[in-house]
C-alpha cells in the first residue's frame, strides 16, 4: 500500500509541475486559477533560491521508506527530470526557458484582463 500510495505522491507531483508550466494559461479561462497559480510559482522561485524541500518529496520519502524502497537520495526534479529529459548541463537554460513560458502567460492574463475591464467600462 505504501509503495501505491508513494506512487500516487509522485504522480502528483509531476501534474502540480504541470499546473505550475501551464496554470497561467488555464487563468485567462478561469481567472481565478491565477491565485493558486501565483502562490505555486512563489514557491518555484523559492525552492530554486532557497535549499527548500518540497512537502511533496518529503511526503514521497516517507512513503517509499515505509514500503521498503529507496529514498530519493536528490530533489524530485533532479530525480525524475534533470538527466533524464534533458542532459543535466541544460539544466540552467531548461529553468530560464520554462521560467519564461510562465512569465509570459502571467503577462497574457494581465493584459487579457485589463482589456477585458476596458471593455467592461464601455
Amino acid at each position: 500500500m505504501a509503495r501505491s500510495l508513494a506512487e500516487a505522491v509522485m504522480l502528483l507531483h509531476f501534474a502540480v509541475l504541470a499546473f505550475l508550466l501551464v496554470g497561467g494559461y488555464l487563468a485567462w479561462r478561469w481567472r481565478w486559477v491565477i491565485y493558486p497559480h501565483l502562490a505555486l510559482g512563489a514557491w518555484a522561485v523559492l525552492s530554486i533560491l532557497t535549499p527548500t524541500v518540497c512537502p511533496l518529496t518529503t511526503w514521497e520519502n516517507d512513503l517509499r521508506a515505509m514500503a521498503g524502497l529507496p529514498v530519493l537520495e536528490t530533489g524530485f526534479i533532479d530525480h525524475y527530470i534533470d538527466g533524464v529529459w534533458y542532459p543535466e548541463s541544460a539544466s540552467t537554460l531548461v529553468q530560464l526557458v520554462l521560467g519564461s513560458i510562465v512569465i509570459v502567460s502571467w503577462i497574457g492574463f494581465y493584459a487579457g484582463h485589463r482589456a477585458a475591464r476596458r471593455l467592461s467600462r464601455c
